[in-house]
C-alpha cells in the first residue's frame, strides 16, 4: 500500500497509514484571567475615588451661625460670615443731606453699613446698585433697616461730593440713605475703628480700600460681615453679571430681615 501525497497546508503522516492530530491551541492562563479581573477593578476603583473627590470638591461648605434664610450657595457668595457680638463702634459724621447724624442715633433699627469712594468707578457703583435692590426687596422690614456708607475719599470729601454719588447711582431713592463725609481726622478714625484699610497717594489717582459690609442688629452690636467682589473686563471696567448682582441684593436684605 502507498501512501497518498497530502496537499500542502493539510496534516503530514508521520508514519506509513497514519494522519498526524493538529496541534491544540491553548486558552488564556487562569493567572492572565485574575491579573486582568484585578486590574479592572482598580481602574473602577479608582474612577469612583476620582468621581467622590469631585463631588467634594464641589461641595460647599455651610459657615454656621449664618441665617437659616439664606441658602449656602448665596452666603457663599456674600462671603457671608457671623462675627462676634460686639458694640459697632460709634461715630458722628455729615451725610449726604447735611445732617449730622451719629451711628448709634439708628438704635432699634438694623445698619448695613459700607464704605466708598465718593468718586468710585470700580466696586462701589455696584455696591451701590446692591443696595438699592436690597431696600426693594426688604418688603414689610423696609422700615427697620437703614442703609450708611462712610466715605474713604478724603480729596472729595465735602457734602456735595457724597450727595452727586448719591444721586447718580440713584442711592437716594432709598429713604433710609446715609452717605457720611467729615474731617479728615474723623474720617480716619472711623476707617480705623472698623479696620478700614485705605490707599490714597493723590488725589489724581484711584482710592484702593477694604470693601466690606457690616451688618448691625437693633442694639448696636456686629453681627454679620459680607465682602462684596466684582469682574472685571479685559480693558479694566468692573461689573458683575446680572445674576450674581441680583442674588447680592436679596441676599443683603434676608440678612438685614434676619436682625429686625
Amino acid at each position: 500500500m502507498t501512501s497518498r501525497e497530502l496537499p500542502e497546508g493539510e496534516g503530514v503522516a508521520a508514519d506509513e497509514g497514519q494522519l498526524s492530530v493538529p496541534p491544540q491551541r491553548k486558552g488564556p492562563s487562569t493567572a492572565l484571567i485574575v491579573a486582568l479581573g484585578v486590574s479592572v477593578l482598580v481602574a473602577g476603583l479608582f474612577a469612583f475615588l476620582a468621581v467622590r473627590y469631585r463631588e467634594q470638591q464641589n461641595q460647599l461648605i455651610r459657615v454656621t451661625g449664618i441665617p437659616s434664610s439664606v441658602s449656602t450657595p448665596l452666603a457663599t457668595l456674600m462671603a457671608l460670615s457671623p462675627v462676634p457680638a460686639k458694640p459697632a463702634p460709634n461715630f458722628t459724621l455729615t451725610d449726604q443731606d447735611g445732617r449730622t447724624l451719629s451711628l448709634a442715633s439708628f438704635r432699634g433699627r438694623a445698619v448695613v453699613l459700607e464704605f466708598m469712594d465718593s468718586h468710585c468707578v470700580d466696586i462701589c457703583p455696584i455696591v451701590s446698585q446692591e443696595f438699592v435692590d436690597a431696600y426693594r426687596d426688604l418688603g414689610t422690614a423696609v422700615s427697620r433697616v437703614v442703609f450708611v456708607a462712610v466715605n474713604v475719599n478724603g480729596y472729595h470729601a465735602g457734602v456735595s461730593d457724597v450727595a452727586t454719588f448719591s444721586q447718580a447711582h440713584q442711592l437716594n431713592t432709598i429713604p433710609s440713605w446715609h452717605f457720611f463725609t467729615g474731617s479728615a481726622s474723623d474720617l480716619h478714625a472711623v476707617w480705623s475703628n472698623y479696620g478700614i484699610e485705605v490707599q490714597a497717594p493723590s488725589p489724581n489717582t484711584d482710592i484702593v480700600h477694604s470693601s466690606f459690609v457690616f451688618f448691625i442688629d437693633p442694639s448696636g452690636h456686629e453681627r454679620y460681615l459680607a465682602n462684596p467682589t466684582a469682574d472685571h473686563t479685559s480693558s479694566g471696567t468692573a461689573y458683575l453679571p446680572a445674576g450674581p448682582l441680583a442674588s447680592w441684593g436679596q441676599g443683603i436684605a434676608l440678612v438685614a430681615r434676619s436682625l429686625t
